[in-house]
């Protein structure tokens, strides 16, 4: 694959990381996936991983020739996928301030 190629061949989506930047990494001595995670951010991003740590790890066994299966995935944090903010709060939903009419008589009053 050509030089330009492998710029525009990106790994990691979440993160813009290209192939060419990971061959760099392993190239420089970065032989874990945990490292090169570490180093380029793969895995960090939106997906966390479920679709650019098996593509680290194929480039990663082709470079230094070591079976997938005998590679260390990074650890996994929950969650595995993205989860809207508000379903961590603590805090329970406020009560709706009741509206006042202009004559000062309550309109509503929910919760």
């Amino acid at each position: 694959m050509s030089s330009e190629n492998k710029k525009r061949s990106i790994v990691c989506r979440c993160e813009d990381v290209s192939l060419e930047e990971v061959e760099r990494a392993i190239d420089e001595g970065y032989t874990n996936l945990e490292e090169i995670k570490r180093l380029l951010r793969c895995g960090m991003g939106a997906c966390q991983g479920r679709t650019c740590l098996i593509l680290m790890a194929q480039i990663l066994s082709h470079k230094t020739g070591r079976p997938i299966g005998q590679m260390k995935f990074p650890t996994v944090r929950p969650p595995i996928r993205p989860v809207p903010v508000a379903v961590f709060s603590a805090s329970k939903p406020r009560k709706r301030l009741e509206r006042v009419s202009q004559d000062n008589t309550k309109l509503t009053n929910k919760s």
